[in-house]
């Protein structure tokens, strides 16, 4: 049983040994090929599948996969299928012969496809730090290449011109080496003789003009903005302003008719009290000449109306009179005709001779009467020359003696002026009467002025010839 126990045991730990060394023989042959790798196995030949491109050329190609390798017989070599950058500084003549200096980037790969991987497994599989290099020499010989069949103009306007014929051109080449381009981008280009920036320049000072127009504008726009702002406030200012004094205006007036709302209220109840005394002495007034009415109009009236009526009768008892008295006369001159007829035959002698008689004592009479008439015309004509002459020697003293006879005479024609009037309210008491009297007697005095000026010529003496040649008399002033 010990000799059996000890067997299997030995039995286990030598199918166990297999088992580890079998693992670890598997652990060691077994290659898997990262997801940006392509494993380059070559040596021992294995069994040609359609995808082992390289068979032909003795070595198998392993992508995305493990595979068994047999240590001491085949070599295993890793291929990176990661990207790679490669910068370009090329020197290149344009087609019009300026110099530029060209800076661009190409990020290339190496092809994920297996012909691909083995153009590239031949080429750069112990020389993978080159391969930028090489990259480098391949497109800076097509650069120059496109460059000098384009204008500066093409090459800043038409950048993916010359890209998409970079690649054009190179991408035979890099097939061969079993190369991917992935990106082509010129980043730079530089001139050294100033083309580009005189060949910016036009547009550099038109779009400098273009901003400062349009800068100009902003700024004009901006102060008609700013002015227009400011009329706004300012009026907003003022209607503001107009407004609190438009307020203040009403509280000064409420406050002022609030303080004046006592007297106020005072004076209209005075007025009111005036009202109703004015009503009362109306009143009063129509009740008095009521009164009159009925205790003196009303008398008046009748007393009035009795005289008219007796003056009435008296009138009528007047004129009965006169008519019968005229009647009477009538009669009574009817029979004086009578009587004077019968007489007049009677009488006619008697009355001629009394005629005669009469007649020679008028034209006596009456020539003592002329004689009388011309005594006294002539001693008149004497008087005035007198006066005359007193006239032209001392004609004040005449003149004020006239005025002075005649000043009662004047003064009641002045004084007439106030006979129709009934009632005069003197304003100013003493003062106005005084006044009225004075204009009065300054009326006096003008008149006292223009009669002494018209006497003055009244008395000079005006000489005009008589009919007879003599002149006549001064006129008599009165």
């Amino acid at each position: 049983m010990v000799a059996s126990s000890s067997g299997l045991l030995i039995v286990a730990g030598l199918v166990v040994a297999v088992v580890v060394a079998a693992f670890v023989l598997f652990k060691a042959m077994w290659r898997v090929a990262e997801p940006n790798q392509a494993l380059i196995i070559s040596g021992f030949r294995t069994r040609r599948t359609e995808h082992d491109i390289g068979e032909s050329m003795g070595f198998k190609m392993v992508t995305g996969h493990g595979t068994l390798v047999i240590p001491g017989i085949q070599v295993v070599r890793t291929l990176s299928l990661d990207l790679n950058e490669a910068e370009l500084v090329v020197d290149c003549v344009t087609q019009q012969g300026i110099p530029v200096h060209l800076k661009a980037v190409v990020i290339y790969k190496v092809g994920d496809d297996f012909a691909s991987i083995a153009n590239a497994a031949r080429r750069f599989l112990d020389q993978q730090d080159k391969m930028n290099a090489r990259i480098q020499n391949v497109f800076a010989g097509h650069l120059r290449a496109i460059c000098g069949s384009l204008t500066v103009e093409e090459l800043i306007r038409e950048r993916d011109k010359l890209t998409e014929a970079t690649r054009a051109a190179a991408g035979t080449e890099m097939e061969k080496l079993g190369l991917v381009i992935d990106s082509l981008q010129i980043q730079e280009i530089d001139d050294p003789t100033g083309y580009i920036q005189n060949m910016a320049k036009p547009h550099a000072v038109a779009i400098l003009k273009d901003a400062r127009i349009a800068q100009a504008h902003a700024d004009r726009e901006a102060t008609e903005t700013e002015q227009q702002s400011a009329a706004l406030k300012a009026q907003a200012v003022r209607d503001s302003a107009i407004k609190q004094a438009t307020y203040q205006a009403d509280v000064d007036r409420a406050a002022a008719e609030a303080k004046l709302a006592g007297p106020l209220a005072e004076a209209t109840a005075r007025q009111q009290v005036v009202v109703e005394e004015t009503k009362v002495a109306q009143l009063e007034a129509e009740r008095r000449e009521q009164e009159l009415q009925v205790s003196v109009r009303k008398p008046a009236d009748a007393a009035a109306y009795e005289k008219r009526t007796v003056a009435a009768g008296q009138r009528d008892a007047d004129i009965a009179a006169s008519e019968a008295r005229a009647r009477q006369v009538e009669l009574q001159a009817a029979a004086d005709a009578k009587r004077i007829e019968l007489n007049a035959t009677a009488q006619a002698s008697s009355t001629r001779q009394i005629g005669e008689a009469e007649a020679a004592a008028t034209q006596a009479k009456g020539v003592a009467e002329g004689n009388a008439i011309s005594a006294r015309l002539l001693a008149e004509a004497n008087a005035i020359r007198a006066r005359a002459e007193a006239l032209a020697t001392n004609q004040d003293a005449v003149i004020g003696q006239q005025l002075a006879e005649k000043w009662p005479q004047i003064v009641e024609a002045a004084a007439k002026a106030f006979d129709n009037v009934d009632q005069m309210i003197v304003l100013n008491g003493a003062d106005g009467v005084n006044e009225i009297v004075s204009k009065v007697m300054a009326q006096g005095a003008a008149g006292l002025g223009l009669a002494r000026a018209l006497l003055a010529k009244a008395s000079t003496p005006t000489r005009e010839p008589s009919q007879n040649g003599t002149p006549p008399a001064p006129a008599a002033i009165e």
